[in-house]
């Protein structure tokens, strides 16, 4: 009777679970994804760019267990945003840490200019928002993108990285040496066609031992902004970040990072971005091989630790949470 009763209490916690996603997310989502609610209070901090007034979205949330003075920033990654840091920035918390969340301008709630997209411009706007908050010295972590950014904030501002974490960051190697060319243009017209069944598509990319139904937590707001008039924005913003990662390397810059370093990288990962657009077999394979991309980065970065994460995909603190904490949380200390 105990074995029945505590799978139907599973069962129910997986449907209420998957109900919770369903009536949270909006089926239609405009640009900055308002009426869809992130796990904290979100605030925006106003920018002039390019002459345009735009608003960037954070989240600043402070410890929950004894404060030790020491904060935390957590990147995200292109296809994401803020949102999908919520488990480690509840363990960051607890452990006494505040934790800075951006959205970074072209992403998630904050705006979608057209604008010409660069690390150096999203570093410095970051810095502009710590030091906006009052923030001297932080702990950068970055994911897939924004392990990309996340080196080039470290690279400009040493002074402010008091420790660097990579996850599983894209950009470990230059994607214009195998991956052909493709124009803005071309780019945004790909990222028009975007629909619920192709974003699932490469969503499930992430994920070596399959696509788990919980992530459509975090695909479903980007599924409900392409039903919605602001989505040729939307397409816009994804076509022009692309070409910056395209673009902006930071694979040849490893060597003159000089804080702390952690890389956490789950082993399964083949992520490359504009793999589609590769037609050379021989060279698909040789690209996104993250167990030897890793051990070189760790190799080039003075003191860098590399923790491997075995059968673990693109996004460990998703898929491997336990691991990534643990790794994150005995670094960070």
């Amino acid at each position: 009777m105990h074995r029945y009763r505590s799978l139907l209490l599973f069962f129910c916690a997986l449907l209420l679970a998957t109900l919770s996603v369903a009536q949270t997310t909006p089926t239609s989502l405009n640009a900055t994804l308002d009426g869809y609610e992130y796990p904290y209070a979100v605030r925006t901090l106003p920018l002039r760019l390019e002459g345009q007034r735009l608003r960037m979205a954070y989240m600043d949330v402070p410890a929950t267990a004894k404060a030790n003075g020491r904060t935390v920033v957590l990147l995200h990654g292109k296809n994401f945003f803020g949102a999908y840091w919520r488990e480690t920035i509840k363990a960051l918390t607890a452990a006494g840490f505040r934790v800075v969340v951006p959205d970074q301008i072209g992403f998630g709630k904050s705006d979608k200019p057209d604008i010409h997209y660069s690390f150096h411009q999203l570093a410095h706007n970051t810095k502009h928002l710590l030091d906006t908050l009052g923030i001297q010295k932080a702990t950068i972590v970055g994911h897939s993108m924004g392990g990309m950014l996340a080196t080039r904030f470290a690279l400009l501002y040493p002074a402010v990285t008091e420790k660097l974490v990579l996850e599983n960051p894209i950009g470990l190697e230059d994607y214009r040496v195998g991956v052909p060319f493709q124009t803005i243009d071309q780019a945004e017209a790909t990222e028009r066609k975007s629909t619920e069944e192709s974003i699932r598509k490469y969503h499930a990319t992430y994920y070596p031992k399959g696509y788990p139904k919980a992530h459509d937590e975090w695909l479903l707001p980007l599924v409900a902004q392409t039903r919605h008039p602001d989505f040729p924005k939307v397409a816009r913003a994804n076509a022009l970040t692309f070409d910056m990662i395209y673009q902006q390397p930071v694979s040849y810059e490893f060597g003159a990072i000089t804080a702390p370093t952690l890389l956490i990288i789950g082993q399964d990962d083949r992520t490359v971005v504009g793999k589609g657009l590769i037609k050379d077999p021989k060279v698909l394979a040789r690209m996104g091989q993250y167990p030897a991309l890793g051990q070189r980065t760790a190799a080039q970065i003075i003191g860098a630790k590399l923790v491997p994460l075995s059968g673990v995909g693109h996004i460990p603190h998703l898929e491997a949470t336990p691991q990534f904490l643990a790794a994150l949380l005995a670094f960070v200390r």
